[in-house]
């Protein structure tokens, strides 16, 4: 990656403050993220972590540009973030695949508004569905497949448009064992590839330091930056490692400790009228 391409895919978060209107709260308002200070180099992966209530979907979603109303500052390559855009893509907990699309149809969702030929945009739904390991399911319906699969396609469908930065909401969350062991590979795997900036929420703390160059712990009341963890392991990763069992370790001791759990976050907004590539 060149200096400019870095520069251009460089996510900065800087005294980052949220409230929302509560009648429960001490004057009318509740203090979910308080001066959140971040910084993401262009091809970093960083994962944040933290239980439920500790704000963590709230930042991702201020990231998305789901909301204006916040304090401090987010700037994506110097650039302040004004609502949401293809240069941001996004995959959640649940695929949100069109039932009555195929896996490619799916897939090339993304490149809507791409400013691509019909035969450009053929390419890089191809090039995708290999990069997920999804040949000989171009034409499968989210009914035929598994959900592993179905995830997979929804990772395809937020990296054809390739943005700038990938948001990951939980992806894994709703997938058994087995199944999500296997996607964090796969994901681990296409992040090295491709070399995107990520950005991952989990509560899962494995996961986290699996696949991240960086974990953020947060902690709640309100959402705020306990501490930054390197993760200075070589990918591919193995569970089994030594060094990642004492990093897991490191990281899941700040869970044991007074305080750390909170309640759950406000609903998430609509969908319905982000502006997004697909």
């Amino acid at each position: 990656m060149n200096a400019v391409a870095a520069a251009e895919n460089e996510l900065r978060i800087r005294a980052l403050g949220k409230r929302y209107a509560s009648t429960q709260a001490a004057g009318g308002e509740l203090q979910v993220l308080d001066n959140i200070d971040l910084h993401v180099p262009a091809g970093r992966f960083v994962s944040i972590v933290g239980a439920s209530g500790c704000g963590k979907s709230t930042l991702l979603r201020l990231v998305l540009g789901l909301e204006d109303q916040y304090e401090g500052r987010i700037t994506l390559g110097g650039q302040p973030i004004a609502g949401t855009g293809p240069e941001r893509g996004i995959v959640f907990q649940d695929h949100r695949l069109f039932p009555w699309l195929n896996v490619e149809q799916n897939i090339a969702v993304g490149l809507r508004n791409a400013p691509l030929t019909p035969a450009e945009k053929r390419e890089r739904v191809a090039e995708h569905v290999a990069l997920v390991g999804l040949q000989g399911f171009e034409q499968s319906f989210p009914h035929q497949i598994s959900g592993g699969m179905a995830q997979r396609v929804a990772i395809a469908r937020g990296l054809v448009n390739r943005p700038r930065v990938l948001l990951l909401d939980e992806p894994f969350g709703a997938l058994d064992a087995l199944t999500r062991a296997r996607l964090q590979n796969e994901l681990q795997r296409i992040w090295q590839a491709e070399r995107i900036t990520m950005l991952l929420v989990t509560h899962d703390v494995e996961e986290a330091v699996f696949l991240a160059n960086q974990v953020v712990v947060m902690q709640p009341h309100p959402g705020r930056i306990r501490r930054i963890v390197d993760v200075d392991l070589p990918h591919p990763r193995h569970r089994s490692d030594p060094r990642f069992i004492a990093l897991r370790d490191d990281v899941l001791a700040d869970f044991l400790e007074p305080g750390v759990l909170g309640a759950e976050q406000p609903p998430a907004p609509d969908p319905s009228s982000w502006r997004l590539a697909w």
